[in-house]
């Protein structure tokens, strides 16, 4: 039974996981993307997204609070500026984990865990835009309301000026 265990404890000891975890994250951080075994990806899975929310608000605490965790400067500015560039619109789930076969060695089920926008051949090589989505819906129909006139109103004045154009050069 596993009452109580919140987190795969990996068959290590606390200081080691972590230590771990926060290796593994700061390659995932500068490199986008590991191969790691599926258990190790899950656990990983769970450290950064968590982190990666926090970097989407660039502030001391913030950093303090991801540097405690990562514990490699390199890192936490990775992560700050171009990993929280990047995913400043997702609402979550930045990491993707994809799996891989055994490894031949002793047939541990591996995994590739990437960053999602970072890779490039799942979104076609161009970005997709989205458009903003609000939950609660008052804003995006404003948004909406407002533009639909200027671009109607703009059209209008353009036709009547090119009609008269035509008709005096087919007069002449």
């Amino acid at each position: 039974m596993r009452h109580g265990k919140k987190i795969n404890h990996l068959s290590r000891q606390t200081g080691h996981r972590k230590s771990m975890l926060a290796n593994m994250a700061c390659s995932l951080i500068e490199h986008k993307r590991i191969n790691t075994t599926v258990a190790k990806a899950k656990a990983l899975k769970q450290f950064v997204e968590p982190l990666i929310t926090k970097s989407k608000e660039d502030t001391t605490h913030n950093r303090r609070v991801v540097f405690a965790y990562l514990r490699n400067k390199y890192g936490v500015t990775e992560l700050f500026r171009e990993v929280a560039a990047k995913v400043g619109d997702r609402p979550g789930g930045y990491t993707r984990i994809i799996k891989m076969g055994n490894r031949l060695g002793d047939n541990a089920d591996m995994a590739m865990i990437e960053l999602v926008d970072f890779n490039e051949l799942y979104n076609g090589g161009k970005k997709e835009e989205k458009k903003a989505k609000s939950r609660r819906g008052g804003k995006a129909k404003k948004e909406t309301t407002a533009a639909a006139p200027v671009a109607e109103a703009t059209p209008a004045p353009e036709a009547p000026e090119t009609s008269s154009e035509e008709t005096t050069e087919s007069a002449e």
